[in-house]
């Protein structure tokens, strides 16, 4: 069997860069080991992309991707060509799967396909399918566990020719909640205890989708999306102010907004937005046996929209913190601590692609 998504679970050691293709931009990030357990923020880079060049998880416009990817790989100094890139969660169907233990490879390979035709609704041609083996099942020490994954073949393709496009070489496919979810096991192991036990729901507000995943030792207990996101703030400045969607955008970042601003648009939009929260977290407790939450992570380009916060925290009652996915790292001498502090939490899907490197 072809495992086109091949490297969907596979290993780098060589130079690896964490690449992010969203909605709203393009995200680079470059990581080294410092050590033992220690890594090193090398380089990071973003750069914006014209609207419609990317809808709902689909390159729409290759010419405008690649070259937006071209700019960010110069942008950030890298001299490495081999990418880490992630598809949309909602663009891959993943399914753990039980199978006996001990099988050879080719014939461990077609039962993986036979399974695997059970659950894609698609013709396995039209598909890039690969799988990673868990380990064995618990109560069944000589079956394994095989966690599969498939996403229609021209996701995949679209993604590799963007990188091609702009001279780099695609080594590893990633799910972007898998790679936020590297991330933030990193961040969870900072906690007290080793964040041992605690259940943690992480936000990650883009510009259109929020997504949600609830994680407790390692594993994703709950995941889900909703429409919501950043782009909804910058559509009402474009509405009140006359702006084209560009000047919105970039004022919003830079809070460089008239009197009344605050009161008018953001101070709605973050009551919304925490509404958006609340509204997962009641999710969360009706569709699965928990019924508590110990602490929120806020990801995202929103993450460090101001009072966001405050705002969930006095909401939901639950502890509420920005993410970092660099916290805890060395920094390269040429990263620039102000503007990280700014972008970071937006960093977390290139930061847990790059970090594949070590796996």
């Amino acid at each position: 069997m072809a495992l086109d998504l091949g490297t969907l679970f596979g290993k780098s050691n060589a130079p690896l860069i964490g690449l992010d293709i969203s909605t709203s931009g393009v995200k680079l990030v470059e990581l080294s080991q410092a050590g033992k357990g220690e890594l090193r923020l090398e380089r990071f880079a973003s750069e914006p992309l014209p609207r419609g060049a990317v809808v709902d998880g689909n390159i729409e416009n290759i010419e405008q991707v690649s070259e937006a990817v071209r700019r960010v790989w110069k942008k950030s100094g890298t001299r490495a060509k081999a990418v880490a890139i992630g598809m949309p969660p909602a663009s891959v169907i993943t399914k753990k799967i039980i199978l006996p233990g001990g099988l050879p490879e080719e014939e461990l390979e077609m039962q993986v396909e036979t399974e695997a035709s059970q659950y894609i609704p698609f013709a396995l041609e039209e598909v890039s399918l690969d799988f990673d083996v868990i380990g064995p099942v618990e109560q069944s020490p000589e079956d394994i566990e095989i966690l599969l994954a498939a996403t229609r073949k021209e996701k995949v393709e679209d993604r590799i020719a963007v990188a091609e496009a702009a001279g780099l070489k695609p080594i590893v496919m990633d799910i972007e909640s898998y790679a936020a979810r590297a991330a933030a096991d990193r961040l969870i192991a900072q906690l007290t205890k080793g964040g041992q036990g605690q259940i943690v729901a992480l936000l990650q507000i883009g510009s259109q989708v929020t997504h949600i995943s609830v994680l407790l030792d390692g594993q994703t207990i709950y995941e889900r999306e909703q429409p919501f996101g950043g782009n909804q703030l910058t559509q009402d400045i474009v509405r009140a102010y006359g702006l084209s969607y560009e000047e919105a955008e970039a004022k919003k970042k830079a809070g460089d907004l008239q009197e009344g601003y605050e009161r008018e648009l953001l101070e709605p939009f973050l009551e919304n937005a925490a509404m958006e929260v609340t509204r997962a977290v009641q999710f969360f407790f009706t569709s699965t046996p928990y019924t508590r939450i110990d602490q929120i992570f806020i990801a995202g380009g929103c993450a460090v929209i101001p009072g966001l916060v405050e705002v969930v925290a006095e909401r939901t009652k639950i502890s509420t913190s920005i993410v970092s996915p660099f916290k805890g790292m060395q920094l390269a001498s040429n990263v620039r601590e102000k503007q990280l502090r700014a972008e970071a939490p937006s960093y977390l899907v290139a930061c847990g692609l790059a970090m594949r490197r070590f796996d």
